[in-house]
This record gives structure tokens, sequence and C-alpha cells, in this order.
């Protein structure tokens, strides 16, 4: 991950560790509805460790609205970009 991401490397490596972290939660939780194969994490888990490490950056982030979902056409709570965009 620090060899070809930009930014600080130690917030690169939270944010990495993190999205390993929460996916291995999954696992743990959800370990029954998982094949034995390799899996592409899910957007709305990206977005989720985004969202967490925003404050760390002095973002704050609104929430959408209704209307602004129906406008977007996409879910309240995410995924906000569609499976083949590529941070």
């Amino acid at each position: 991950n620090l060899g070809c991401a930009t930014g600080h490397p130690a917030f690169v490596m939270s944010n990495s560790f993190t999205n390993q972290v929460m996916a291995q939660i999954d696992l743990w939780e959800k370990g029954e509805d998982y094949e034995n194969k390799v899996y592409v994490l899910p957007k709305i888990l990206d977005e989720k460790v985004a969202r967490l490490h925003l404050d760390k950056l002095g973002v704050k982030l609104t929430q959408l609205s209704e209307n602004q979902a129906n406008y977007l056409d996409i879910p309240i709570e995410g995924p906000y970009k569609p499976d083949h965009y590529r941070y």
C-alpha cells in the first residue's frame, strides 16, 4: 500500500489496516455466509473506512437527504460509486 499510495505513510497504513480489520470482523460475524474463495471488498466498506478517517483530516461530512439521494439515484447509506470505479 505504501508503494502506490499518496499521503503520509502512517495515515495510509491506518486506512489499510482499518479496511483489513473491518473485513476480518465481518468474516468473524458472518463467516457462514462466505465460500472458501477470494473476494473483492465491497465499496461500502471503503466508504465506511474513509468516513472514519475524515475527522483526522478536519473534514465534516453531512449525510445525503432523501431528495439528494433520489436525484443522484443512489442509496442514502451508499455505496456512492459504481463497482467499476477505482479509487
